[in-house]
């Protein structure tokens, strides 16, 4: 199957930063890093749906300032694009009110966003359940691919950041050419290692082996990649059973890699929030920033297969 991997997608020109406020100082290093290698125009995008509540000093009657709420948010968030100049880069702030995903969304159209940068961080409870609600809407409904930079990457890993070692996790019952063919891509544009990973649940391990040894299913792996650049990359596959979180973590230390890539599916509502799920957990606990790509990116590269979602693999709004 042929996908159409975007040039933008793997080096991009026009990048977004979404933050709240402050901003997350690791997801801004790495979204500086990444303008400054791709050489892209850089926003820093915030969208606020608390109000500013002002008082007549005259009337003592209350209302809501959104002039005053917006020159605020924009003021705080200056020193970002003084740091971003001085590193060279071209960049702008911009704050909008409303929902913050749904803004952030409709921003990335209007301006033909090519990458989207996120953090993670949050301030008490009610602030993780706000940013994780916004990090999941962006990551399950964007058109273009989206880096979550979480809570455990390592900040002296983001200073002067390389992509050396590329970790791609593959489902290969679902066989997700466009997640693979944009991993190949990325590592092959960094001279990178690309290393595919496919887990088997135990449960799952009679079907999915269907006779096969793990041997042959890693060498079934290499056929996910574009004939172009099969002879371009060093590639290595890895099939495994196991829980697909755990060994998908280890593998990230063990192979040292600067970025994984893996696709993000849709979950219900309820599934959302009754437990937490595969994408989730790598997004809260991965030692590296996360590519990840939604269903409307793999149905834009020509993908309109209809995925089948494994009970397992479900967001936790609310949880990163």
């Amino acid at each position: 199957m042929t996908t159409m991997v975007s040039p933008g997608w793997s080096r991009p020109s026009n990048l977004l930063f979404a933050t709240e406020i402050p901003a997350d100082p690791k997801a801004f290093a790495f979204a500086l890093e990444q303008a400054k290698e791709f050489g892209a125009y850089l926003t820093i995008f915030h969208a606020y749906d608390t109000l500013v509540v002002a008082a007549s000093e005259t009337s003592g009657i209350r209302y809501y300032d959104y002039q005053a709420a917006a020159e605020t948010e924009f003021v705080a968030l200056q020193p970002l694009v003084e740091e971003a100049k001085k590193a060279g880069v071209e960049c702008q702030v911009v704050v909008r009110p409303g929902l913050p995903a749904e803004q952030i969304l409709h921003y990335m159209r209007e301006k033909q966003i090519e990458r989207v940068i996120m953090g993670t961080h949050g301030r008490g409870p009610i602030g993780h359940l706000v940013i994780g609600s916004v990090a999941e809407a962006v990551v399950r409904t964007s058109y273009v691919p989206v880096i979550v930079v979480g809570p455990n990457v390592f900040a002296d890993r983001l200073d002067n950041y390389k992509t050396r070692t590329v970790l791609c996790a593959v489902n290969e019952e679902e066989r997700s050419y466009t997640v693979t063919a944009l991993a190949a891509q990325i590592a092959f544009e960094h001279k990178a290692r690309l290393v595919l990973q496919h887990v088997i649940r135990p449960h799952d391990r009679l079907h999915t082996l269907a006779g096969r040894t793990l041997e042959q299913m890693e060498r079934d792996l290499h056929l996910l990649i574009p004939i172009n650049l099969k002879d371009k990359l060093q590639v290595e596959a890895i099939v495994v059973p196991g829980d697909p979180t755990d060994e998908l973590l280890y593998q990230c230390k063990a192979q040292q890699a600067d970025l994984i890539v893996m696709g993000a599916h849709h979950a219900s509502m309820l599934a959302s929030f009754s437990r937490p799920g595969v994408v989730h957990k790598i997004l809260a606990h991965s030692s590296c920033p996360v590519l990840t790509v939604s269903n409307l990116v793999t149905e834009l590269a020509g993908e309109h297969k209809k995925q089948h979602v494994h009970a397992d693999e479900v967001y936790m709004a609310g949880v990163f």
